[in-house]
């Protein structure tokens, strides 16, 4: 009889012991519940920019020890409408308490759904709300990508300057063409800070600049560069996400300056560089703090940086780059890190013909369009000084706008 009661007694133990053990997390030993995380994508991975995110946030999720189909999920092809606000509840209902979005225009579709859903984590890459909105479950996060802009700009002046000195352009031709997305700040600035990156090197650069008015269009992005090409412009670089800007350089052999990855597989000939935003270091952050109860440890505007690991540039091209450009990159960065060198300086630029002392950027995007904050302080513009998304949205001397 008192064998059995002790057999009894055993189960119930277990039982009890079972009913109260916690997931143990990865951070050192606290405990927490079983993590399950998701990320939401405008496109797919034939996107050069959400391949990026997706590329980052597996990464993350493998390190955390997190299974893809069991504790984090991928939805692809997400338009910047209510199917967003849809595909984050989704989420929520398989268990998701971290939830990324990789699209500007997503953002207000995440705010809806954290208003429903206090309990979860939204946060929203390039977002420009969550220090307006004052939600505690609503995050924007970004990076100082136009310090990497900038490093792949010298990249590129350092190869007008090898084709001027080889006699196969001159110096007042050094034109360079850009192909853009949509005419926002984030746009301006990246390739405002990648002009000032080859003029740096390359004082007789120019730019013309062509806007697609969509992320993603592989054919009205090879539309762009080929009438750039056309125009003269004898280097092209894009803020815009597919392959069809390189592959009108590779079939033209102009060289190339990609952005979120390298297209050295797909354009060999023409490759240079690319700068990117490394997005794993935020999602490691999001996911460690979900992982120790600690919600309050993701900010409300994240911005990545150089030091983080967040500002990458890849691999320099095999074939189109120029003699010494890994020396003066590496001289550049250590500039950027010890704040020698400022992108956005005012004695590096006019607008009109004058040097600015004074802006007032819309850093608080109320909708208006009006600016509020003062932004330009020892003689420098301070992007990703007041809020993670850029709001540098000046047009400067030196770049076209061309229809």
């Amino acid at each position: 009889m008192r064998r059995l009661f002790a057999v009894v007694l055993a189960a119930v133990m277990i039982f009890t012991l079972a009913a109260c053990t916690k997931v143990p997390a990865n951070n050192g030993g606290s405990e927490t519940a079983a993590l399950k995380v998701g990320l939401i994508c405008l496109h797919d991975e034939n996107s050069t920019y959400d391949k990026n995110f997706i590329d980052g946030f597996k990464a993350a999720c493998e390190k955390a020890g997190l299974k893809e189909g069991e504790s984090f999920f991928i939805t692809t092809n997400i338009p910047e409408g209510a199917e967003c606000k849809e595909a984050a509840l989704d989420l929520a209902d398989k268990g998701c308490t971290l939830i990324f979005a990789d699209s500007f225009g997503h953002e207000p579709y995440m705010i809806e759904a954290a208003k429903e859903m206090p309990d979860v984590q939204f946060c929203h890459a390039t977002g420009t709300k969550a220090h307006t909105e004052g939600l505690k479950n609503f995050h924007n996060a970004f990076a100082s990508i136009y310090q990497g802009r900038y490093l792949a700009g010298v990249a590129a002046g350092l190869k007008l300057n090898e084709m001027i000195e080889a006699g196969d352009v001159k110096a007042a031709d050094a034109k360079i063409g850009y192909v853009g997305a949509f005419p926002y700040a984030e746009v301006k600035s990246g390739y405002t800070s990648f002009f000032l990156g080859a003029r740096s090197v390359c004082e007789s650069a120019t730019m013309e600049v062509i806007f697609t008015n969509s992320w993603y269009d592989e054919t009205l992005e090879k539309e762009a560069a080929q009438k750039l090409i056309g125009d003269k412009c004898v280097l092209i670089s894009q803020h815009a996400d597919s392959y069809g800007a390189p592959t009108a350089c590779e079939d033209a052999n102009v060289p190339n300056v990609s952005y979120n990855g390298s297209t050295e597989a797909q354009c060999p000939n023409t490759f240079i560089v690319s700068s990117r935003i490394d997005w794993e270091p935020y999602y490691t952050l999001c996911i460690n703090a979900l992982k120790a109860n600690k919600a309050e440890d993701i900010p409300t505007d994240y911005v990545g940086t150089i030091e983080t690991g967040s500002v990458v540039l890849t691999d320099l091209g095999a074939k189109a780059t120029a003699k010494g450009t890994a020396d003066k990159l590496a001289e550049v960065k250590a500039g950027l890190l010890d704040g020698s060198i400022k992108v956005f300086a005012t004695a590096n630029f006019t607008v009109d013909g004058k040097t600015l002392d004074s802006y007032q950027a819309d850093v608080d995007d109320m909708g208006d369009y009006v600016g509020e904050t003062e932004v330009i302080k020892d003689g420098a513009f301070l992007e990703s000084e007041y809020r993670s998304a850029p709001y540098f949205d000046l047009d400067i001397d030196g770049i076209t706008i061309k229809e």
